[in-house]
């Protein structure tokens, strides 16, 4: 499968059907059991920076609304709603297969508070408490400045991100563009060549320490 696949809105990739591949993941104790597929974002298992961020991010704020920005099959998005229950978890992605498996993920793994949707899904006035994002850094550097710009840009005054970037795919490059965006920008976690960055509106309302 070619790298634009997964970020294209439908993948040339048939789906697999009923051989789908399942991750297991275990969230705080319970286990949950997640479909992937053909034409998705790391497929078959859970990919390293997704595994470093979940590892590295304190427990989301347990009502509001929360941002899984790419959520491909959906493990951050069901990290978040198992951790907060009462929150709302909007799992956002290009790709209308993984919107798809994220909402199937959801309902198999009894997470009615995910709502998997299209960027346009979103109603434009709402603001978000908490970002989580191993973002797609392969649409090149332009993209993702402006799907970052739109996003971020939605964090409400005391919201916080919280973003997974390879160090060699210019993580480093990002936090200092940002810095320059007028965010505050923290490089918190650096392991197996990945950079786990935080990132908060200069009008955050109070420092919260790094956990």
């Amino acid at each position: 499968m070619s790298d634009e696949q997964y970020f294209a809105r439908t993948p040339r990739t048939e789906s697999s059907g009923a051989l789908r591949r399942d991750v297991t993941l275990t969230v705080d104790g319970r286990t949950l059991h997640l479909a992937t597929d053909r034409g998705v974002f790391s497929r078959g298992e859970m990919d390293v920076g997704t595994r470093i961020l979940l590892d590295a991010v304190p427990s989301p704020p347990l009502s509001g609304n929360l941002l899984d920005l790419g959520c491909g099959w959906g493990p951050i998005a069901a990290t978040m709603a198992a951790r907060a229950p009462s929150a709302t978890v909007w799992a956002v992605d290009v790709n209308e297969r993984a919107v798809e498996l994220t909402r199937l993920n959801a309902e198999r793994n009894h997470l009615p508070n995910i709502r998997a949707v299209t960027d346009d899904e979103i109603p434009g006035s709402l603001s978000f408490d908490v970002i989580w994002s191993n973002p797609p850094v392969r649409i090149g550097k332009e993209q993702l400045r402006r799907l970052l710009s739109t996003w971020l840009s939605r964090l409400s005054d005391s919201g916080e991100a919280w973003l997974v970037v390879n160090r060699n795919l210019g993580s480093d490059s990002l936090a200092v563009w940002l810095s320059q965006s007028g965010y505050r920008v923290d490089r918190l976690v650096s392991k197996r060549g990945f950079r786990v960055l935080r990132v908060r509106p200069a009008t955050h309302a109070a420092d919260q320490p790094a956990h």
